[in-house]
């Protein structure tokens, strides 16, 4: 759950006031070969482990004062997750902790999602 604006923008009406979005995220990663040892595509708990951490990172913020001057739509924070899965966890592995694909969905409604 977060909050933000499009403030100064016409081309987003209403959504140029604060309000507030709720997120579903998905992110699903893609190898071309299970791991040798456990037959898997990723570590479903290392990756639980550090969506969380991302996420958490802008849940009940304002995104108007983590990224000033940025308009914040669903298709920015899109790309903010994506990195910060990407990149690992700060106490874990870093980058490069993922080998495949990663892509990541965010969702505010069956009508609005990226």
């Amino acid at each position: 759950m977060i909050a933000h604006s499009f403030a100064n923008n016409p081309s987003f009406g209403p959504a140029q006031n604060l309000h507030g979005a709720t997120y579903t995220v998905d992110v699903t990663f893609k190898a071309k070969d299970l791991h040798r040892e456990n037959n898997w595509v990723v570590d479903i708990g290392e990756a639980s482990e550090i969506l969380a951490e991302v996420c958490g990172r802008f849940n009940f913020k304002n995104l108007d004062e983590l990224f000033p001057g940025e308009m914040t739509t669903t298709e920015f924070m899109c790309k903010k997750i994506f990195e910060g899965v990407r990149a690992g966890r700060k106490d874990g592995p870093g980058r490069g902790w993922f080998k495949g694909d990663i892509v990541v969905s965010l969702s505010e409604s069956h009508k609005a999602w990226a």
